[in-house]
């Protein structure tokens, strides 16, 4: 055994998975505890429009709700308009006050309803935070509009009797209820988690299969030319993402997954963002080496955390929020959401996934150069000695 044990420690192999390990826990570790940190006391970056049609109790109450409610407040002339900025995710939710709201609530046996309108095409904890606001929101305006009815029914009465007051209190015991209607709604917890786990299974298959290319290429590197390396790395890519994401998308359609607008182009946006994952993972090991995978680690923290599948981005930290721009994961996640659950196009995912890809397919060629003049500088040191 101590033979054994000893020939495995002598192996670099072996000291590379050992480190390699410790760095996942520690980048982790860093990463999800600085990104996650301080998120619940951001809930003041949600942004919630009112778009009210009552100039009555509903003006009141869009008052009241605008300088109470710890969010980004704003009006709302057009409800059309508020649900297109929802659809984009530029807000959070969308209260509505009808024409008709003052009158229901005056009426003795009337009931007025706040209408909330909520993308769930969104991380999870938008919908759960909304929901909690939407309840609250609706309670608080109930008081308003009960005090109000006590002061309709009972004003000009000084005295009732018992039984009397007792039917009066229980037709205003309620006065407005909430109407939650969801757009893009999403149908299971499976389906939820699906944009994480395309990222997630993207980006690690893409990392791994760099970390063996580079292996690869290093192994053939006395008998083929660091261009050709490069061509056959390039175009190996381009082939394995078409499969790849072909698999991952009929597996995904076979399975019941929820896939709002075609297959077609879930399956062409996934090779496009898994193309994308291949050129940047590679390209650290183009500049670093097999180095260059304590990199991919990182980034690969750095996506999960910023990307928006789990938390909101507006959440996070100033520097992650900034950070999440530069990160490709960023894009995949929004794009995958709007074909999976619907919402706009994905044509400005696309034209940034296609900028990213051409900056590391640059920064690659560049690598590839650069070290190929360093090889020639150094065998031609070695030939004037």
């Amino acid at each position: 055994m101590n033979q054994a044990l000893q020939a495995f420690m002598k192996r670099p192999t072996t000291w590379v998975g050992i480190i390699t390990a410790l760095t996942f826990q520690i980048v982790f570790s860093l990463i999800w505890m600085t990104g996650y940190d301080g998120v619940t006391d951001r809930v003041d970056r949600l942004h919630i429009a009112i778009v009210n049609k009552d100039q009555q109790l509903g003006a009141q109450v869009s008052d009241n709700l605008m300088k109470e409610l710890p969010f980004r407040m704003s009006k709302i002339d057009e409800l059309e308009n508020a649900k297109q900025q929802l659809d984009d995710r530029k807000l959070q939710m969308v209260i509505y006050m009808p024409e008709d709201f003052t009158q229901k609530t005056a009426s003795p046996d009337g009931h007025a309803n706040i209408q909330y309108w909520i993308n769930e095409s969104n991380p999870a904890l938008i919908k759960s935070i909304m929901n909690g606001v939407a309840q609250q929101v609706t309670a608080e305006v109930n008081k308003q509009a009960v005090f109000a009815g006590v002061k309709s029914t009972l004003g000009a009465t000084a005295k009732m009797p018992e039984a009397q007051a007792a039917t009066a209190a229980q037709s205003l015991a309620e006065r407005v209820t909430a109407d939650i209607q969801s757009t893009n709604a999403i149908h299971g917890m499976n389906n939820q988690m699906v944009p994480m786990m395309m990222v997630l299974a993207s980006y690690v298959g893409a990392m791994i299969m760099g970390m063996n290319l580079e292996q690869s290429s290093m192994a053939v590197q006395a008998s083929v030319s660091r261009w050709r390396r490069f061509a056959a790395r390039s175009i190996i890519n381009i082939v394995a993402a078409l499969f790849v994401s072909l698999v991952g998308s009929t597996l995904l359609y076979s399975l019941g997954g929820q896939i709002e607008q075609g297959f077609i182009h879930l399956w062409l946006f996934e090779m496009l963002f898994l193309l994308t994952f291949m050129f940047v993972s590679q390209m650290f090991l183009y500049l670093f080496g097999m180095a260059g995978m304590l990199f991919n680690i990182m980034l690969l923290s750095a996506q999960l955390v910023s990307s928006g599948t789990i938390v909101p981005r507006e959440l996070l930290s100033d520097f992650y929020t900034g950070l999440v721009l530069l990160l490709p994961a960023t894009y995949a996640v929004e794009g995958n959401m709007n074909l999976l659950f619907g919402g706009p196009g994905v044509g400005h995912e696309v034209a940034i996934l296609f900028l990213i890809t051409a900056v590391a397919v640059a920064v690659s060629a560049a690598a590839t150069g650069l070290k190929r003049s360093a090889g020639r500088q150094h065998e031609a040191a070695i030939a004037a000695k």
